[in-house]
This record gives C-alpha cells, sequence and structure tokens, in this order.
C-alpha cells in the first residue's frame, strides 16, 4: 500500500461555496448595530424577567407572578 497524498496540487476546485469575508474590526461596535438593538427593543417592548429561581404553588400563581414582571410597559 502506497502513501496516498493529502491535497492534489493537480486537482481543479470548481466552485467555492458561502465564502465568508471577515470584518475588519471585530471588537468595533459598529452604529448600525447599536440602532438595530434600540430599533428591536422599541418594537417590542418587553421587560426582562427578574433573575433567580422561584417557586409557585399553582401555575396560576406563576402566570399571575410572570404578567406582573414581564408584561408589556408602559409607552
Amino acid at each position: 500500500m502506497q502513501p496516498r497524498p493529502v491535497v492534489n496540487v493537480e486537482e481543479f476546485i470548481g466552485k467555492t461555496v458561502g465564502r465568508r469575508v471577515p470584518p475588519r474590526d471585530p471588537l468595533r461596535v459598529s452604529d448600525s448595530n447599536k440602532a438595530g438593538a434600540i430599533a428591536w427593543r422599541k418594537a417590542f417592548p418587553y421587560r426582562h424577567a427578574p433573575k433567580g429561581v422561584y417557586r409557585f404553588n399553582s401555575h396560576e400563581e406563576a402566570h399571575a407572578w410572570m404578567m406582573k414582571h414581564t408584561g408589556r410597559t408602559k409607552p
């Protein structure tokens, strides 16, 4: 058994699918991302749930708590 070459240099690669161009400066926060985040916040004005573990006696109690703490904010 002869060792086979890992890469055939003579082979022609026809197409490259899904070429991705890396960003010029990946640590820079662009204005478009910030504007997009603000637009999403205005489109969906819901508060986030408070962090932590919560225990409830019933599903109804949990639902009432969730509506109180994560319900729609006043515009």
